[in-house]
């Protein structure tokens, strides 16, 4: 039997290589990983855990922020998928400590999986509309201070949900596990045979997806790109000889000091967004696609390639590492946060100085996060509209 969608056998965290039915199958395994996975998996759901509930704090806190109206909503929805993805490690653990043998239900390992690919794909659309959003902040610094735009980000997120959800229905709708001839029980591994067709389907929406993968990533990038280029060509705002003399020094200092800071953080964000992309996500789709055809071992038309046995296992091998890289988006998300926001990273400079009087989200707190937000709106109108990512 194979998997309904592709996305089955890249849930897998190992690989059913062989040839089809006719031809004789063998389970390619990769040993490393039942030692490696479960170390870190255990490393990334504690970090992830807490990173993730803390980043829920942050955000409840900056919840009366109005510039912060439409990402504070792509910032929650990204890290309550952080934590869906989280909160199933504990069974993959279990289940790579026992050497690929689930011994859980086989609806928990379809939740499970679907958990997975919902976490990785729905992160990658957040991220892209968190970008989007950092990019309007830059191009139209007006708009996004005085406005919230909180029913966009609902709807964007609302649509990015049912797209996810919708593809891993095929996932709690089949069955995800099945047991070989030594009795072990694999989840979501193990599919040897199968028909050309079936295996020509099942590649086919794996370079769909692939490839829908590209042009987030291709969009990721330019918006990035764009907001660095769009902070970078700025020259910093002289002093109108109209102005107050007593003013004069004073706006001098600031413009000069102002378009560096702009341009630190725009290039940081920058790093982070397509860092984490690239670290996370991109290593997986660049060997997909070989490794699929590899899996599904084609006999006959399209998609057939002939793989020697090193090669097979070198894929398999480098397969089990992108798994892991993309299980640490889940922590690496936080870090664009705080390079993506001036308030976020603010809220968490102040927010470590209370804890030492062990306080909590104090109205003291939050309303200097306010009074900011209003600063930074006037100082928008009065330096001749000049953007920053708030």
């Amino acid at each position: 039997m194979l998997p309904s969608t592709t996305e089955q056998v890249a849930v897998t965290e190992t690989s059913s290589l062989g040839s089809s039915a006719g031809n004789g199958s063998a389970f390619l395994d990769s040993k490393f990983r039942y030692v490696l996975f479960p170390v870190v998996y255990s490393i990334i759901f504690i970090l992830g855990l807490f990173a993730n509930l803390y980043v829920l704090f942050v955000l409840r806190c900056l919840r009366g922020t109005r510039a912060m109206g439409e990402i504070r909503i792509y910032m929650t929805n990204l890290t309550v998928a952080d934590l869906l993805f989280v909160s199933a490690l504990p069974f993959w653990i279990g289940y790579y400590s026992r050497e690929g043998n689930w011994v859980y239900t086989d609806f928990m390992c379809r939740l499970t999986g679907s958990l997975f690919f919902i976490n990785t794909y729905s992160s990658i659309l957040f991220l892209g509309a968190i970008s989007v959003n950092r990019y309007w902040a830059v191009t139209r610094p007006l708009d996004v201070a005085t406005s919230d735009h909180r029913l966009r980000g609902i709807i964007v997120c609302v649509v990015i949900w049912v797209l996810t959800l919708a593809m891993a229905i095929p996932f709690l709708a089949s069955p995800g596990t099945n047991t070989d001839e030594n009795n072990v029980t694999r989840c979501f591994e193990g599919y040897h045979h199968g028909t050309d067709s079936q295996k020509k389907t099942v590649a086919a929406t794996h370079f769909a997806i692939i490839g829908v993968f590209f042009v987030m990533f291709f969009l990721i990038v330019v918006c990035n790109f764009l907001i660095a280029l769009a902070l970078l060509s700025q020259n910093p705002p002289q002093s109108e000889s109209q102005s107050a003399t007593r003013k004069s020094h004073r706006t001098m200092s600031s413009s000069t000091k102002r378009p560096r800071g702009l341009k630190r953080r725009a290039l940081q964000m920058l790093f982070a967004v397509v860092g984490v992309f690239a670290l996370c996500f991109l290593p997986h789709h660049v060997i997909q696609g070989f490794w699929t055809l590899a899996v599904l071992q084609i006999t006959q038309g399209w998609g057939h390639v002939e793989w020697d046995q090193k090669t097979l296992q070198a894929l398999n091998d480098a397969h089990q590492i992108t798994l892991l890289l993309m299980g640490l988006n889940c922590i690496l998300d936080p870090v664009i946060y705080y390079f993506a926001t001036q308030k976020f990273r603010g809220f968490i400079t102040a927010h470590i100085k209370q804890l030492v009087r062990r306080e909590g989200c104090s109205e003291t707190l939050t309303s200097q996060v306010s009074m900011d937000s209003r600063n930074q709106s006037q100082r928008l109108h009065n330096e001749h509209q000049q953007p920053e990512i708030n």
